[in-house]
């Protein structure tokens, strides 16, 4: 098979789809590896790296998609690169379509076959190609809160960790997940006053086991969380339907009773985000302000840890794209049941059904 790796465009998205110790896999496979120029520059990897490897540098996208029958990626496709898909292509990336109506149009009418990465499941329900990113994700976001904290960033001016006499700062963590656990490690770690809700009581049970009395974990009803928002000087918001749209839980009005220049950072934003008042930032311009309260929505969190995430990632996604140049499309994904959940797009129709619930399209089961 002939595999492409186009350059990341997204706003600051520095990763890279493979890094050379995957490419050298697939050429040893006996496949065919196309790379973009500088493709691997955010990352430390050069051009000469992947040639080594056995990759051959395309000078331009367009070459790279043109000519490659496969296509692995970090990010979703952008508008600058819809017209560069052909019908029959595979897509292999982060897609999360839930609330990205145009670009699920965008694969339907060009009949690309999109694999998501964040649907590929296990029989146990873990979701394999999002954990990583997940868990670089969650660690950000304590990281990304206390910052803007501070009151040279528009926060409350309070430090996580306070100082013997001073309080420390109250994190809320919206749901107890591979994000949320992250991100209340790294706030424990901090010195945070941190509390973990959820509806999964097994999942509470387990933070409790783990944790014990570093943190407070709360069954997520209403009322319990309109009080652990209204208290938090951070809230985290990490709620996640696999390849749902992400229920709003956190409103309008809860993020209105946060004391003045508190944060809320949205993890679950790729997938539309769990806070009422969320909505997509870029790394350029990542922060806004609603309702006196600072909002974080950076769209792909990990691209500022570059390095880390791209080899977190391709440990994680070279198996399948391996499975799928080895064995073609309808074999791999007719012998894989979670490659076989990964497929979100094919042949012109929508075919995972949350997908097309959220979006308001007609959905076909995958038949290959």
């Amino acid at each position: 098979m002939i595999i492409g790796v186009p350059k990341e465009i997204k706003n600051n998205e520095s990763r890279v789809g493979l890094v050379p110790g995957g490419v050298m896999q697939l050429v040893k496979h006996g496949h065919k590896v196309f790379v973009e120029t500088k493709a691997g520059a955010g990352v430390g990897v050069t051009d000469e790296d992947f040639t080594k490897a056995g990759a051959e540098i395309l000078g331009s996208a367009q070459e790279v998609w043109s000519k490659s029958e496969m296509i692995i990626k970090v990010k979703e496709p952008i508008q600058p690169e819809y017209r560069l898909m052909k019908p029959g292509q595979i897509l292999y990336t982060y897609l999360h379509l839930a609330p990205e109506l145009e670009l699920t149009k965008v694969l339907m009418e060009q009949k690309v076959s999109a694999i998501a990465y964040e649907t590929i499941q296990l029989d146990d329900g873990s979701l394999p190609l999002l954990t990583p990113m997940s868990e670089v994700a969650g660690r950000m976001a304590t990281q990304i809160g206390a910052r803007y904290l501070q009151k040279d960033q528009g926060g409350k001016g309070i430090l996580l960790s306070g100082v013997p006499g001073v309080r420390r700062a109250k994190v809320a963590i919206i749901g107890g997940g591979v994000a949320g656990t992250n991100a209340a490690q790294v706030a424990m770690g901090m010195g945070a006053n941190v509390t973990i809700l959820d509806i999964n009581m097994n999942r509470l049970q387990y933070l409790d086991d783990i944790f014990g009395n570093s943190i407070n974990t709360l069954y997520s009803n209403p009322v319990n969380l309109a009080r652990a928002v209204r208290e938090a000087d951070l809230v985290i918001g990490t709620v996640l339907i696999a390849g749902a749209k992400a229920p709003k839980l956190v409103t309008r009005e809860m993020v209105r009773s946060m004391e003045p220049n508190s944060v809320v950072v949205d993890v679950s934003i790729d997938q539309g985000g769990c806070i009422e008042t969320i909505r997509p930032t870029s790394h350029s311009d990542p922060i806004f302000r609603e309702e006196n309260v600072v909002h974080y929505g950076v769209t792909n969190m990990p691209g500022a840890v570059a390095q880390t995430s791209t080899y977190a990632l391709t440990n994680r996604t070279l198996k399948y794209a391996l499975a799928l140049a080895d064995k073609g499309f309808a074999k791999a994904v007719n012998e894989d049941k979670a490659l076989f959940k990964g497929v979100n797009v094919y042949n012109g129709k929508v075919t995972y059904k949350q997908v097309a619930d959220d979006l308001g399209l007609p959905y076909e089961a995958l038949k290959v």
